[in-house]
């Protein structure tokens, strides 16, 4: 079964943008983030609207970054953690482009990543924008209590971050290239712990990891960075031991945008998730990097949790899922 795909023709990412609360702002990647936001509400009346407003402008800005119109934009693909993803949905409904909308709970955004390449590399569109959001509001009432309950946090929880990210990928242009992709196979081992969403998707991640190893037989020290998405402190522990297992050590390049966007609190317990963590540590402090040719060679590797509230209350554990692509300066 093969699970990798070579990008022939290199897809560019050649504008990228993106929009954080206030919270992440402040956090240790606050200089590389483009719109910072000092109200979570931006202006709105409802979460679910800010996030729909963060969305949009984290995709309308990318298109500015990368020196195009929209009418040059060929297709839209967008994902988020509401009910039928209406944060993207609403965002599409602005724009006069071809929408994908698509899911994968917290791996949304490589997922876009990879169905976006593909469509460049096949020379079917010349050029795609990918997106994702979350917010840490919505997010709560969506999957776990009613804020206004005011539940204490256990330690194995993350905090759901509230921002969005945006990136265009061309055929042609200057910026980071994307080489190939890894598509994930959903792994459940079992956990049922809803706060324990590390736990859940580390299986995922390491699947998707070794197979990626094993397919173009690489191996870690191949990479500057091995970036996962939202595993949290806990889940990368775990996810560090599973691959070593198996005989790979990626604790020199292994890094998580869980806990790279908050600064050192206790507050944030185990770091940030959301379908909107990788995407804007990507879409900001990651391809600054890649940008300025200080990392040659990552994974991004974004892991989702495919639970939902019915799901959860029926007893169901949590299966969990890893998209990666590899993306080269």
């Amino acid at each position: 079964m093969k699970r990798t795909m070579f990008f022939k023709n290199k897809p560019t990412i050649i504008g990228v943008s993106s929009v954080a609360g206030p919270k992440e702002s402040s956090g240790s990647i606050n200089e590389y983030i483009e719109t910072k936001l000092d109200d979570d509400m931006y202006g709105e009346k409802t979460f679910e609207k800010a996030e729909s407003r963060m969305l949009f402008t984290a995709i309308k800005n990318s298109i500015i970054n990368a020196g195009k119109e929209e009418k040059d934009v060929d297709a839209l693909i967008c994902g988020d953690l509401l009910n039928q993803i209406i944060a993207s949905t609403f965002a599409a409904r602005n724009f006069n482009i071809g929408y994908l909308g698509v899911y994968n709970a917290c791996a949304t955004f490589t997922e876009a990543l990879t169905i976006g390449a593909a469509m460049v590399d096949g020379g079917y569109m010349n050029n795609v924008v990918c997106a994702t959001s979350s917010h840490f509001s919505s997010a709560e009432r969506q999957y776990r209590y009613p804020l206004e309950l005011g539940c204490t946090r256990p330690p194995q929880s993350q905090w759901t971050v509230t921002g969005a990210g945006s990136s265009v990928i061309s055929k042609s242009g200057d910026g980071p290239k994307i080489v190939c992709a890894t598509v994930g196979r959903v792994i459940d081992y079992g956990v049922t712990d809803t706060n324990n969403m590390g736990a859940a998707m580390a299986a995922g991640a390491a699947d998707t990891l070794l197979n990626h190893f094993k397919e173009i037989n690489s191996n870690p020290d191949e990479y500057d960075l091995i970036v996962t998405g939202d595993l949290g402190t806990l889940g990368s522990r775990i996810l560090k031991d599973l691959v070593w297992e198996k005989g790979y050590d990626i604790e020199k390049q292994h890094v998580d945008c869980g806990e790279l966007i908050y600064s050192i609190c206790e507050d944030e317990y185990q770091g940030g998730s959301g379908a909107g963590c990788s995407s804007v540590v990507f879409n900001s402090y990651l391809y600054s990097k890649l940008k300025n040719k200080e990392y040659k060679r990552i994974i991004l590797m974004a892991t989702g949790a495919l639970l939902s509230s019915v799901s959860a209350q029926q007893g169901e554990s949590i299966p969990g899922i890893a998209h990666a692509v590899v993306v080269e300066s």
